[in-house]
């Protein structure tokens, strides 16, 4: 599942070539990549012809297309397999191809939802308040927007009675850390996935913020992380930062830090990943 970094990475692709152009027409190819529109794919492209796109923006793991002469927006959901690609028009259809959206203007591309797996999809919702989708207003800010409160953050973390990988992976509490990145940020801090949120201290919480922070960046800096062709950005390229995972996907792997092998647990359906040298669990007490 792409996480904050690899939905940046589209969107800023988005941002550059799709911004300030108007819709022309919209073809939906499949009707489960418009199964959040519910009024379905025929109302989907009505409302979007004539429409100018503007900045696509981002809140964790979403991003969105505003329509500026509108209170509505495009909200994108790549689910496991989605791709957003902006192509040439003379470019031959792909074998999933799922929505094409074309455009007035002579630049003779288009933007392309593709999906394998067909569990993303786009839809049109009404912006709440400050401009997000409405159906994404309860998600938080995510560490790199320049409003995420750092201090809120920490204190909620301790607060909460959970455990902290469950609270990282919490979109209501920061948004856009996934498993992949949650086990980088967890490894980086020398916390294991089970400890109790109770026992970080203030400077230990402000420690695995910064690290979760720094982690996403340098994914960002090398177009994100990608495990298979499925994930790519506009122009159907990979990002590289899987070389520089030093806790996801490495089980039996020496640790970069101490040399134990690498673990690797089953949790919530997930994986989780980690040194059991560097990332001790949390010891269990026995009632007395």
């Amino acid at each position: 599942m792409p996480e904050l970094p690899e939905v940046e990475v589209v969107r800023r692709g988005l941002e550059r070539w799709v911004t300030g152009r108007t819709v022309a027409e919209v073809q939906v190819l499949h009707p489960r990549a418009v199964r959040r529109h519910l009024a379905g794919g025929e109302d989907f492209a009505v409302r979007l012809q004539g429409h100018r796109v503007g900045a696509a923006r981002r809140r964790g793991k979403y991003l969105w297309l505003p329509l500026e002469d509108t209170a509505a927006s495009v909200l994108g959901h790549l689910g496991m397999s989605g791709q957003l690609l902006v192509q040439p028009e003379t470019v031959p259809d792909e074998k999933h191809l799922r929505i094409r959206v074309r455009f007035d203007d002579a630049l003779g591309t288009e933007l392309r939802f593709v999906d394998q797996r067909t569990f993303g999809g786009l839809s049109l919702h009404d912006n709440a308040a400050d401009g997000l989708p409405d159906v994404i207003a309860h998600i938080a800010r995510d560490p790199l927007d320049p409003l995420f409160d750092d201090d809120a953050f920490c204190a909620a973390l301790r607060l909460r009675r959970t455990t902290v990988k469950r609270a990282l992976l919490d979109q209501s509490l920061i948004s856009g850390v996934g498993n992949i990145y949650a086990d980088e940020a967890l490894w980086r801090a020398r916390l294991h996935y089970d400890r109790p949120t109770a026992t970080l201290t203030r400077p230990r919480a402000t420690e695995l913020l910064g690290h979760a922070r720094d982690v996403m960046n340098a994914a960002l800096a090398v177009g994100g992380t990608s495990f298979d062709s499925l994930y790519v950005n506009v122009n159907g390229e990979s990002g590289y930062f899987e070389r520089s995972l030093d806790a996801y996907g490495r089980e039996d792997e020496p640790c970069r830090r101490c040399g134990t092998a690498m673990r690797r647990r089953p949790w919530m359906n997930r994986s989780s990943y980690f040194c059991p040298r560097c990332q001790r669990p949390p010891v269990s007490r026995s009632p007395r």
